[in-house]
C-alpha cells in the first residue's frame, strides 16, 4: 500500500505530465481544467497515469459519482440546473473549498468540475488507495 506522500506525488507527476507542466506549476489548490487547462481527454490520460503509477482505478464516471456522493441528479440539481443545498453541503465533503453558504444559488451543476483541484484527487486516490492521512 502506498503511502499519503507516495500518493501526492504520483498525482502531481501524473497531471503534470498529462498536461506538459513543471510539477511546481501542480499545486494542491490548482483546478484542474480552469487553472490547469485540462480537458476531458486529458482527465483521462491523468486517470490512467495515475493508475499505472499506484495501481488504484478511477474511471472517469467515478469523479461524478465521488463528487455527487450517490444523491440523484434530480435532488443534486434544481429545476434551473443549480447545485441544491443537500448538493452543496455533499460537495464540501469531498471538496472542501467550495463554501456552501457562498455558493447557494449560483453554482450550477455542470460547472462543479471545473472547482476539482488537484487536492481533490489527491484524497480520492489516497481514498480509493485505502491510504490513510
Amino acid at each position: 500500500m502506498a503511502s499519503r506522500e507516495e500518493v501526492d506525488n504520483a498525482v502531481k507527476e501524473a497531471v503534470a505530465e498529462a498536461l506538459a507542466l513543471d510539477e511546481d506549476e501542480v499545486t494542491p489548490d490548482a483546478t484542474l481544467m480552469d487553472d490547469l487547462g485540462a480537458e476531458s481527454i486529458d482527465l483521462l490520460d491523468i486517470l490512467f497515469r495515475i493508475e499505472k503509477s499506484t495501481g488504484v482505478k478511477i474511471q472517469a464516471s467515478d469523479l461524478g459519482d465521488h463528487i455527487q456522493g450517490g444523491i440523484p441528479d434530480d435532488e443534486f440539481g434544481d429545476e434551473n440546473e443549480l447545485v441544491t443545498r443537500k448538493g452543496l453541503e455533499q460537495l464540501n465533503k469531498v471538496m472542501p473549498q467550495i463554501d456552501p453558504d457562498e455558493m447557494e444559488g449560483k453554482l450550477k451543476a455542470e460547472e462543479v468540475i471545473q472547482h476539482f483541484t488537484v487536492q481533490n484527487l489527491t484524497d480520492m486516490v489516497a481514498e480509493r488507495g485505502g491510504v490513510t492521512a
